[in-house]
């Protein structure tokens, strides 16, 4: 976790009052290339089954992930930790055959369920966002 806390580290003083003068003038829109750009280049390892290169690659999307939420935390929209505890209550949700220690299910019936319960969220969010007009 070290590691992880000094990405966070760097990353705010990239975006900081005396940082990275190109870094500090991107936004979420001119950012995207970069995420399908680093996207694309991690398919490539994968398919060339080049292990460092996967490595590098991944490393790179995470930096895109930490760039887009500090930009939004000094937005004071979301940081990483909302982004981390949205994404953990997803999986576990959408989880129930291991975290409701349900009965076992094939790979087929996972996906099936997960489409199910990302189904029923959706609707719960346009209920919820129905509501607020």
């Amino acid at each position: 976790m070290k590691e992880f806390e000094k990405l966070l580290v760097i990353m705010a003083k990239l975006l900081g009052k005396n940082g990275c003068p190109w870094d500090i003038k991107q936004s979420h829109d001119s950012l995207l290339k970069y995420l399908r750009e680093e996207v694309k280049e991690f398919e490539a390892a994968v398919k060339k089954k080049d292990i460092e290169n996967m490595k590098e690659e991944l490393g790179d999307i995470l930096l895109q992930v930490v760039f887009h939420c500090e930009l939004a935390r000094k937005e004071k929209y979301f940081d990483i930790k909302q982004v981390i505890s949205t994404l953990n209550d997803k999986l576990i949700i959408r989880h129930p055959h291991v975290f409701l220690k349900r009965k076992k299910i094939s790979a087929i019936e996972v996906i099936r369920q997960w489409n199910k319960i990302k189904k029923k969220e959706k609707a719960v969010k346009r209920g919820i966002n129905d509501h607020r007009k």
